[in-house]
């Protein structure tokens, strides 16, 4: 639909926007694939998407709600047989809310609604442009387009010629509450009942870390500082007696720091984006700014990525640090973008207006090597002066030999369990997330998600400690990696959960089209894996430090 002139406080009826004069093949082919699909149509006026009013029950007090977008058209099925009959909205009633104000004067726009309707337009013997008088829609003779009318039927050869009202209502709305109804919450109970959910998780990690850190990791510690002589202390078993390997370097360090700086620069992103969320900067009336605040501020934060991930690569005696700051800048980044190019090739080759044109993809380049590559380096500069992480223990030379481990502790069987607590604080959450990236559904409930965060982050701190806590004590050192991945695997359960909600929620039969979702929610897992994966990280080396700085060694 095209030539849609608006002018402000004009009402228009019945006017014509453009006709197509016969439907090729092709088009009704296209046409009735995007109305089998459910496509939707988004227009933007002021700012404002146009949506289409659903008026919702609320203990029995009427609340309007908006729908965004509207459908190309619907389908039905012809009385007496099972052939599919295919309709086309061509008419478009546009309802304008304004609000004047009452010392200027001034008139502002305050909501865009949209019905859409399907008619089979008639006129007379002659078309004349935008001159036609249509007989299906004629203000001068009191007649409107309805329901009641004969719909638009899509099919080779037919017709169609598109029309649109345009209708001005005063409304009391004021121009800063005009997004309410579009960002109307109607699902409070579920969010809280999510918090409370994950509340409940915590709380039972919580008494886990209580129960080990005053009760027998205190006992532990009076015991091996009570020890008055080396049999005594051959004696003794548990985590004490891998303190000179426990700070050995895991196995692939410079890749361990990669990773544990990357999940800093992630992190230092996301703490700083929901901030801006909570203080409005980021309202959905900025379109495209909470993704463009999110690529700036973690190209900024590659500060951040670089001085710690080479402060923790010169803790482990390591040399080559300009090549972990290469990684660190090149890895988890080109990763990303190279899913992303080739998802965006996807779209280009459907001739979708959604693919990102070459212009921007260069600027993405840019922010990523002229700002992102740069700042790791000198963050990774201003590291590797600082001295490393002050250890509490000295590391012996020869690794001390770790028993046989019951099948509890095995690595794979650990890293699985740790991951579930975390991915249920946030799973019922994340519903209203997936829903909002791909049911075209607004998400401005920034206060949940800060209190939902701020869940996750202690439990993938207190599920991490809890399980390097017990791997110490079976003299099991090797827990650099496996805290990183226990806390991480939640990732893993978010990629399953995505499968679930594509087959459940979603009505995806292109091929094209579920390779997009599975690329972009297998972006979304790599990083919820750093992410998480960092965040048990730091909680376990604080905790590690913590309890071997509290014992004496000798």
């Amino acid at each position: 639909m095209q030539n849609v002139q608006i002018r402000m406080l004009q009402d228009q009826q019945c006017k014509i926007s453009c006709r197509i004069e016969a439907l090729n093949k092709v088009q009704a082919r296209q046409f009735q694939e995007k109305i089998g699909y459910d496509y939707k149509v988004n227009m933007i006026l002021d700012n404002l998407p146009a949506a289409v009013v659903k008026m919702e029950s609320d203990d029995g007090v009427p609340i309007k709600t908006y729908e965004r977008g509207f459908p190309v058209g619907f389908k039905s099925s012809i009385e007496g047989g099972d052939t599919v009959q295919y309709y086309l909205n061509n008419h478009l009633r546009f309802t304008i809310l304004y609000h004047r104000d009452t010392e200027s004067g001034l008139s502002r726009i305050v909501g865009f609604e949209v019905e859409p309707l399907s008619v089979k337009h008639s006129y007379g013997a002659f078309w004349e442009e935008e001159d036609t008088l249509l007989q299906t829609c004629n203000p001068s003779r009191g007649v409107y387009v309805s329901d009641a009318m004969e719909s638009q039927p899509v099919s080779e050869d037919e017709e169609i010629v598109f029309s649109y009202d345009v209708l001005f209502e005063g409304s009391d709305i004021r121009w800063a509450s005009r997004w309410d109804t579009y960002l109307l919450m109607r699902d409070e109970q579920i969010h809280w009942f999510s918090i409370v959910n994950s509340l409940m998780i915590v709380f039972f990690l919580s008494g886990m870390v209580a129960m080990i850190m005053l009760r027998t990791l205190h006992k532990d510690i009076s015991n091996y500082n009570q020890l008055d002589n080396i049999e005594e202390a051959q004696e003794e078993t548990g985590w004490k007696l891998v303190h000179g390997d426990v700070f050995r370097p895991p196995q692939q360090p410079a890749l361990f720091c990669v990773f544990v700086g990357t999940g800093v620069q992630l992190l230092g992103m996301v703490v700083i984006t929901m901030m801006f969320a909570l203080l409005g900067f980021l309202s959905p009336a900025n379109r495209g700014g909470l993704m463009s605040a999110t690529l700036m501020l973690f190209a900024f934060m590659g500060l951040l990525g670089g001085y710690y991930s080479s402060r923790l690569y010169k803790t482990f005696r390591l040399t080559d640090w300009r090549a972990t700051s290469l990684k660190t800048a090149l890895l988890f980044p080109g990763v990303i973008f190279g899913i992303f190019f080739v998802l965006d090739l996807l779209i280009w080759g459907q001739r979708s207006s959604g693919a990102v044109p070459l212009g921007t993809l260069l600027a993405l380049c840019f922010l990523w090597f002229g700002i992102s590559v740069p700042l790791v380096f000198l963050g990774s500069y201003f590291g590797i002066k600082k001295p490393p992480f002050e250890e509490p223990v000295r590391t012996n030379r020869i690794p001390r030999q770790i028993p046989q481990q019951e099948w509890y502790m095995n690595p794979v069987f650990s890293i699985i369990i740790g991951g579930v607590l975390p991915f249920g604080a946030v799973f019922i959450e994340l519903f209203f997330i997936l829903s909002s990236m791909w049911l075209h559904q607004f998400y401005y409930m920034f206060g949940f998600l800060l209190i939902v965060f701020t869940i996750l982050i202690v439990t993938c701190a207190e599920i991490s400690i809890v399980l390097s806590y017990f791997q110490l004590c079976s003299e099991d050192y090797r827990w650099w990696w496996r805290s990183y991945l226990s806390s991480g695997s939640s990732a893993v359960y978010l990629f399953i959960y995505s499968i679930f909600y594509f087959m459940t929620r979603l009505e995806i039969t292109k091929p094209v089209s579920a390779v997009l979702y599975f690329g972009y929610m297998t972006i979304v897992s790599c990083s919820y894996f750093t992410l998480t994966g960092t965040i048990g990280f730091l909680a376990s080396y604080w905790f590690v430090n913590k309890i071997y700085s509290a014992v004496k060694i000798d």
